[in-house]
């Protein structure tokens, strides 16, 4: 990939930072993240743990393992937004982009469904707390996937770390995550005819 391909992705990525996120008013983050989570959960919701376990694509996670992907970085990222809502950088490493539990396969899929359904209720219960005026300069380094064409236009994913204020981290983290995954999941369950 060029570099020049390289800077229109990252210049893309930084326009929608500030323009779906940073310059947004509080409540509307929340709306937007809220309903994210809710297309989620709702698409997840008739699925049998036979269904979510299937492997469909080569190459592609399972929908089994695409929540329990959700959680393990869910989690993290929670303490990272109450660190920014500090007005703190969180401590350490950015949460890594591909992270997973140890064993994904073995949690039971009706405990994966009630610790996501825990994890976004909390997330909405943090920025239901947040006060429509609150500011801060504290931003958490956050690992950023991108899919961007190289010059054969074949599709490649370039991958940095991004220091995000609050607003555009919880966009990314919850609204765009959900969003990106809930396409991974639809893809993966479409072999099975459903």
């Amino acid at each position: 990939m060029s570099l020049d391909h390289e800077a229109q992705a990252k210049e893309k990525a930084r326009e929608y930072f500030r323009t779906k996120g940073t310059q947004l008013p509080a409540p509307v983050i929340r709306e937007r993240i809220a309903d994210a989570v809710r297309a989620l959960d709702e698409f997840l919701a008739p699925l049998s743990a036979e269904q979510a376990a299937r492997a469909t694509v080569p190459g592609e996670w399972t929908i089994h393992e695409i929540v329990d992907h959700l959680i393990e970085t869910y989690r993290p990222g929670l303490d990272e937004l109450w660190c920014l809502l500090a007005g703190r950088r969180p401590p350490g490493e950015p949460i890594p982009a591909g992270l997973q539990s140890k064993a994904p396969l073995l949690r039971p899929w009706p405990w994966l469904r009630d610790e996501l359904r825990r994890v976004h209720a909390e997330v909405l219960k943090t920025l239901d707390a947040v006060p429509p005026d609150f500011k801060t300069d504290a931003k958490a380094p956050l690992v950023m996937v991108v899919n961007v064409k190289d010059a054969q236009e074949k599709t490649t994913p370039l991958t940095w770390v991004e220091d995000l204020d609050w607003k555009s981290y919880a966009i990314v983290s919850w609204r765009l995550h959900a969003i990106d995954h809930l396409k991974q999941a639809r893809k993966v369950l479409g072999p099975m005819g459903a």
